[in-house]
């Protein structure tokens, strides 16, 4: 029997993640990212000329690439499986549905590349995906969808990450799935879905983050959660469609969302 290591050792490694830097392009709606120096070497310096350095970090559970919890989102006041907010909110979090119940995911996750089905590097500003283009985007790609996957979704946007007020779309939109497509994507089934834009959704010009109905249905209708502002680009470029997702969050104690780092590991070209 081969061991796991080395099946891993033998994969080619793409991380999915952006870098977090400050002012990098992120939601309005959150705090942003900060990381200032708290203390630089030379600041101060043992007897035998050592020195360190450290820094503080301010960051919301939203920011970069990260994970919504179930608890982040509800509907006329009820989480995921009709949990009253208001029964398990305060102000030092969430004692149900919080990102520490969130379990790392090992598994299969499947790409359904959208630019490809419309032969273009990236999705117009406001585009919005729709069913036929996912089930467009999984012929082509030659995958079956199980339950419990991983299903990732490629609009080519990670491509627009160095631009960031096109980035955030507040004014032209951004593409991603709208409701029929977020029904599409349920019924599959998965353990989570991701895309590469800020929020997995179709934001229309003009109009930013004033309805989301994905985050509705996912979060709290199918108790799925939701991968945000991953970077695609080397993914989509590979030629996979089908590999070895891992992603694990910060185990935040009643959080709504967290920091991800997921790692793809498919076969070498």
């Amino acid at each position: 029997m081969t061991a796991l290591w080395d099946l891993a050792g033998a994969a080619r490694t793409i991380d999915l993640a952006h870098p977090y830097r400050v002012g990098m392009p992120q939601s309005p709606n959150h705090p942003p990212f900060r990381m200032v120096m708290e203390r630089r070497h030379g600041d101060m310096v043992r007897e035998d000329g050592g020195s360190a350095a450290n820094e503080f970090l301010v960051l919301g559970g939203h920011v970069g690439t990260h994970v919504d919890a179930l608890a982040h989102v509800s509907q006329d006041g009820l989480l995921h499986g009709g949990v009253k907010a208001a029964d398990v909110m305060s102000h030092k979090g969430f004692s149900r549905l919080g990102a520490d119940e969130f379990q790392p995911f090992v598994g299969r996750a499947v790409l359904l590349d959208v630019t490809a089905v419309h032969g273009v590097p990236v999705l117009p500003a406001g585009y919005q995906i729709t069913a036929q283009d996912l089930e467009a985007a999984r012929e082509r790609a030659g995958v079956t969808i199980r339950p419990g996957d991983a299903i990732l979704i490629a609009s080519g946007w990670s491509r627009r990450w160095a631009e960031t007020e096109a980035f955030v779309g507040q004014t032209n939109g951004v593409p991603g799935p709208g409701e029929e497509a977020g029904k599409w994507l349920a019924a599959k089934k998965p353990r989570l879905v991701g895309a590469e834009s800020i929020a997995f959704e179709h934001i229309p010009a003009g109009q930013g983050h004033a309805r989301l109905p994905v985050h509705r249905l996912m979060l709290v209708e199918h108790g799925i959660n939701i991968v945000e502002t991953m970077n695609l680009t080397e993914l989509i470029d590979s030629g996979s469609r089908e590999f070895l997702l891992i992603l694990a969050g910060l185990n935040l104690a009643g959080a709504t969302g967290s920091p991800v780092r997921p790692l793809a590991l498919v076969h070498p070209s």
